[in-house]
């Protein structure tokens, strides 16, 4: 039997491809020992594979479909099937890495490994700051939303509250964040499973109105809408053909901040203990929840709620509770009433399950930064529990900046950072399948056959140049809103500043650290790796 070592630095990767009758034995020092300064493989497959089910389903389905909505249900099925496609490639292509090579530094650690350590810095601190600004913002919903029952106590109460809770729980061993998202997981899977059953239930005529719909509604007032957009009181419509394509190309643009944070279970491999069996059955658990939650779910709400009416232009005006969703709508045209309290009290498990996701996504990634030498080495730091507290106090301070909605001009200014999210979170799935990508090339470079693989999708690697396109595209045109009816500066700049701060980022790290691309024929494609 051989064994293969490698030597390896933040510039250069050597590596030696193993004879194919061999077995691999890497170097395991750095990645299945529980040391100090290391994560623990703390987290259960049940749990990991309920998170892969539900834990990044929130109120992008709930309620951010009510925007999309006014779209027609043709133009918001199109836009989650088609990005329902890129994330399941995203994930997949996530799970053959995580199978094959897996390791504990996140997406940051595959792009430093398999591309350039200059662009695994920047997709570390991009993820980092991509969770940091959605933290105080989900806590801040949370604060919403118990305004529905309690209008007279401070939102700023509520985000104390709760974010010294979500602190604690992600203080204490990765097993009880688990646990408890495990269980938040659950919840949310049964109310959308409610939610989709009630829509389903009143398009066959089971509601209190006795009307059977059907598909009535994609015929009359019809499948597509045109583009509209309202600025200063005063409504512009765009008519005709590009009217409903960019009424699609609106819905293909909500549907991938939906989709967003679906990629967290690839976090939570570094704490799964036997990565090479859970990470595959967690990723098949992705397709479940987005053919089944997600397509299914705007499916039937698309039967249910007509595109143009009232109830639903008045919902998207309501901010974050019970009221704001086209669920509650349909129910309401149906003729169920009281539906709005129970979803508002519901949705508190969304918002404080997606603020508790924030913190460990922030610190398991500023964690694999240190490790990686791309952030202050006292962020590797982890007790004997496997927890690293110094990068979860570092997550835990950008709570503060949820007090910024206690004034109206400051919330202002934060909405501005809320609305980096998605180019963020879009510029994340764009590392993925670079990295998978210039794994492939390295592995055809070192003659290493993809069977060797312990996981492979037959979308691959053909599907990742499909979901790179495509994401590139919603990249690029995600801030075409910034130009109707005139040119609106601030749009522009929350639609794109993420980008040129993205390539600032790899190329200072570049200069700063004279990094070099990673060559196909010296990738580390050895450590980690069992045949």
């Amino acid at each position: 039997m051989a064994r293969f070592f490698v030597k390896s630095s933040s510039n250069e990767k050597v590596a030696e491809s193993p004879p194919p009758d061999q077995e691999v034995v890497a170097n395991f020092s750095d990645e299945d020992h529980d040391d100090q300064d290391d994560l623990h493989r703390g987290m259960k497959p049940r749990q990991l594979n309920m998170m892969a089910i539900a834990g990044a389903i929130g109120t992008g389905l709930i309620i951010g479909t009510g925007t999309a909505l006014k779209f027609g249900p043709g133009s918001l099925l199109i836009g989650y099937v088609l990005m329902g496609f890129v994330v399941y490639v995203v994930m997949v292509a996530l799970g053959e890495m995580g199978a094959f090579l897996p390791h504990k530094k996140s997406f940051s650690g595959y792009a430093t490994r398999f591309v350039d350590p200059a662009m695994g810095f920047a997709t570390g601190w991009n993820y980092f700051f991509k969770y940091v600004i959605v933290l105080p913002n989900n806590l801040t919903a949370t604060g919403t939303i118990l305004s529905f029952w309690l209008p007279n106590l401070n939102v700023s109460v509520w985000i104390v509250v709760f974010g010294v809770a979500i602190i604690l729980l992600n203080l204490i061993h990765v097993s009880f964040f688990g646990e408890a998202e495990f269980w938040m997981s659950l919840i949310k899977a049964l109310v959308i499973l409610m939610l989709i059953l009630l829509c389903f239930i009143i398009a066959l005529g089971g509601g209190p109105n006795g009307v059977r719909t059907g598909f009535y509604f994609w015929r009359n007032p019809g499948a597509f809408a045109e583009f509209s957009v309202t600025l200063s009181g005063t409504t512009t419509v765009i008519p005709g053909d590009t009217g409903r394509f960019l009424g699609v190309w609106a819905c293909i643009v909500q549907a991938t901040f939906a989709y967003l944070g679906t990629e967290l279970v690839g976090v939570a491999f570094g704490e799964t203990p036997n990565p090479r069996k859970t990470v595959p059955r967690a990723v098949n658990q992705t397709l479940l929840r987005i053919v089944f939650f997600y397509v299914v779910g705007v499916l039937v709400l698309g039967m249910a709620v007509p595109y143009n009416s009232e109830q639903l232009k008045a919902a998207t005006k309501n901010r974050t509770s019970g009221l704001a969703s086209p669920f509650v709508v349909a129910a309401q045209v149906a003729g169920v009433n009281h539906l709005a309290d129970a979803v508002n009290g519901l949705l508190l498990i969304f918002t404080i399950s997606a603020a508790n996701s924030d913190i460990y996504l922030a610190s398991r990634t500023v964690w694999a930064l240190g490790k990686d030498g791309q952030a202050p080495q006292l962020m590797q730091r982890t007790n004997k529990r496997g927890v690293p507290i110094p990068a979860v106090a570092l997550s835990s301070i950008f709570i503060a900046l949820g007090f910024m909605n206690a004034t109206k001009s400051a919330s202002t200014v934060f909405g501005y950072f809320v609305s980096l999210v998605t180019v963020f979170g879009a510029l994340n799935w764009v590392a993925v399948l670079v990295s998978y990508l210039a794994m492939i090339r390295g592995m055809k470079a070192q003659g290493i056959e993809r069977a060797v693989m312990p996981y492979r999708n037959p979308l691959l690697p053909w599907g990742a140049y499909i979901a790179l396109g495509l994401t590139a595209l919603v990249i690029i045109f995600s801030g075409y809103a910034a130009f109707i009816p005139h040119f609106q500066v601030d749009k522009f700049m929350t639609s794109y500043i993420g980008i040129p701060v993205y390539i600032i980022n790899v190329l200072w790290w570049k200069w700063f650290k004279k990094t070099k691309r990673v060559k196909p024929e010296e990738m580390d494609l050895v450590t980690g790796r069992r045949a």
